[in-house]
């Protein structure tokens, strides 16, 4: 059986969604349309927003589940995947930010496409 209440409020959930899209899309300013300002925010996000925002790309549903699990089954222990992905970030930033930076990249697949051509960064994405 539908349920009626959850399936307005999902639509009404998406209208407000698209409602906030068209608001933002014709509040923003023309010419900042450049690849560098949509994707990385004309590289001007600060520490704090930089490490919230690379905080939510690793971790989601699956994460947290998957820690739990590890976590309740094993033990504190054997739940490694926090520390690993928290010393690539690290490592990442350390040894990779700022020469991806001054060479004007944009995504992480840029320097292979460089290195091995742009087929090679077909194939990888």
């Amino acid at each position: 059986m539908i349920n009626i209440a959850g399936v307005i409020s999902i639509v009404l959930f998406y209208v407000l969604i698209l409602a906030v899209g068209i608001w933002a899309g014709r509040k923003k300013e023309a010419g900042n349309d450049s690849e560098e300002e949509v994707m990385l925010a004309g590289r001007s996000i600060g520490l704090f927003v930089g490490i919230f925002t690379m905080t939510a790309t690793w971790v989601g549903g699956g994460y947290i589940n998957g820690t739990a699990e590890a976590i309740y089954t094993s033990g504190l222990v054997w739940c490694q995947a926090p520390f690993g992905y928290a010393l690539s970030l690290v490592f990442g930033g350390i040894f990779f930010a700022n020469p991806m930076r001054k060479q004007g990249y944009i995504t992480m697949l840029d320097p292979l496409q460089d290195s091995f051509g742009e087929r090679m960064g077909g194939l990888l994405f």
